[in-house]
């Protein structure tokens, strides 16, 4: 029975990759990107968050694949599990994070006239983000091997329900421990999370946590008010940008390692990643240029002023896209919401009249979520596929899984513009867009100017000493954004027991640590999810 995950593969890399657009799995991935967009909405409306709804999309079909009939056999590969938990998942974070959001701000704004602009160009955004993480996956700005700790759970949760065995007992016991420290309260997936990322980055993770949630009590005064965190962020995020040129321009002519041969692209993906870059540029700002111009922003800004803001929120939506990729790659968070803001207080700083504002910000905040998502999946199919062992093989999945998110982000287009109208009348808007329409209506003072400006330059410095492969000063910013000091507590005790778990058992002992991990990141969104959706459990 250990067999049966190498077996297939071996099988599967010779046949091909499961199709996205079979007809039996086509229908099973409409279903549940239609779930998907429905749990998003609800959630994000009703709650102020996204859950993370992969394992669930993987759930169900590990659940189809047991009715005995012939029909359902199909469902019990993990590849096409693998392709049921991308949808899901991408549906989820499609339809609340890139459309509800970004269209519920020229809504609460009075202009309603914005919105249809607004949704066309987030949708395009949307489906960029996902390609683009699709063409940078394995690439030195965000490797294979990197943690993206989500997409681990859900690779080791599909391999425990075909394995079965110690495997499977072992992530059994790490979700029971996930679902049982979360009705506590406790972060289990922050814990999780501390066993398989980055120890610097993840150890600035922690620290941001404490900091934040202690500035008042032990300081004195609360570091969010002063805007300490958003300055940080600002100057991290910005050499985090040049930091990635570096390595594409540094990467251009320089061979990959031999051991990674296996693992790469044929056609030398990581020579391409400035192409790539360059696409995605160009793609927002004819995006930014299309929200201009339908939304009739010409009428509120003179020609100066238009071509800034095309220009600013390219920029905008791609640096918030990079930054949000890199906090999900090393800890599986994503500040969006918080990083957003940030690159709306820039706007307002520059001095965009409020029309602009609401869109810029739209804008932004639409990049990012789809992005990183994307990433957590390419990661649990690259598990499952082998670590890249068969290289075409691995290619062809990577593939189809691009096809299954994209194949929701579609399906999530129209569920969102059906059932929009509904819960903004009955007064179901994200929570955070409140907070983005209070900003623009109440301005940036010169004393927020100048902690912004003071504060980005220790961020910039610590994200420029620890380097593109920590992203220190990104992921210190990213706690100090979330107001959660147990999760920091959870993040350096993982660390301990992380440090001395590898002392004590070696190397051998890392595999059984991050099953272990995945069980906890797993209990904890299951519980999570569930205590969200059903009767009772919303507290």
């Amino acid at each position: 029975m250990s067999q049966t995950v190498r077996s297939e593969t071996s099988h599967d890399q010779t046949a091909g990759h499961p199709r996205t657009f079979a007809p039996a799995t086509l229908l099973l991935l409409l279903a549940l990107s239609v779930f998907g967009a429905i749990i998003g909405v609800q959630l994000l409306t009703t709650l102020g968050v996204t859950p993370n709804t992969a394992i669930i999309g993987a759930m169900v079909a590990m659940v189809i694949a047991r009715i005995p009939l012939q029909c359902f056999a199909r469902f019990r590969s993990i590849h096409i599990q693998n392709l049921a938990q991308s949808a899901t998942s991408a549906a989820t974070f499609g339809a609340a994070n890139s459309l509800l959001l970004p269209i519920a701000i020229p809504w609460l704004f009075g202009r309603q006239d914005m919105v249809m602009p607004m949704f066309v160009g987030v949708a395009l955004a949307m489906l960029l983000d996902g390609y683009l993480l699709y063409r940078l996956f394995n690439t030195r700005i965000f490797p294979a091997e990197g943690a993206w700790p989500p997409g681990v759970a859900a690779a080791e949760s599909i391999k425990a329900g075909d394995q079965g065995g110690k495997h499977a007992a072992l992530l059994g016991v790490g979700i029971a421990m996930g679902a049982v420290g979360s009705w506590f309260k406790f972060p289990m997936a922050a814990l999780g999370t501390a066993f398989i990322g980055n120890i610097w980055a993840l150890g600035m993770l922690g620290i941001g946590f404490l900091l934040r949630g202690y500035s008042l009590p032990v300081f004195g005064f609360d570091i969010n008010k002063l805007y300490i965190p958003h300055g940080m962020m600002a100057g991290a995020g910005v050499v985090a940008l040049f930091q990635i040129v570096r390595l594409v321009r540094s990467g251009k002519n320089e061979a990959p390692p031999a051991e990674q041969q296996q693992a790469i692209l044929p056609e030398a993906q990581n020579t391409q990643i400035g192409k790539t870059l360059r696409f995605g540029a160009l793609g927002f700002a004819l995006i930014s240029v299309l929200i201009a111009l339908t939304s009739g922003l010409y009428a509120h800004l003179t020609l100066p002023w238009l071509l800034a803001f095309m220009v600013y929120a390219a920029f905008a939506a791609f640096l918030h896209q990079m930054i949000v990729g890199l906090a999900a790659m090393h800890s599986g968070w994503f500040p969006a919401f918080a990083v957003a803001l940030i690159t709306l207080l820039a706007g307002i700083l520059i001095g965009f009249p409020p029309e602009a504002l609401a869109m810029l910000c739209g804008f932004s905040a639409a990049t990012g979520p789809a992005f990183a998502d994307m990433g957590y999946d390419l990661k649990a199919g690259w598990i499952l596929r082998g670590k890249g062992e068969f290289t075409s093989f691995e290619l062809d999945g990577r593939r189809q899984q691009l096809l299954a998110a994209m194949l929701a982000f579609v399906v999530a287009i129209p569920v969102v513009l059906f059932i929009y109208k509904g819960y903004f009348a009955q007064g179901l808007v994200p929570p955070v867009a409140k907070v983005y329409v209070a900003a623009i209506n109440a301005g940036v003072s010169m004393e927020i100017a100048k902690s912004l400006l003071i504060w980005a330059i220790p961020g910039a410095l610590i994200q420029l000493v620890g380097g593109p492969g920590r992203q220190m000063g990104v992921l210190l910013a990213t706690g100090l954004l979330i107001n959660n000091p147990l999760a920091g507590w959870a993040v350096l005790i993982g660390i301990a027991i992380r440090t001395v778990w590898i002392r004590v058992g070696g190397e051998p002992a890392r595999n059984k640590m991050e099953v272990l991990a995945a069980g906890m990141i797993a209990g904890d969104a299951l519980f999570s999810f569930f205590s969200s959706v059903l009767p009772g459990g919303k507290k």
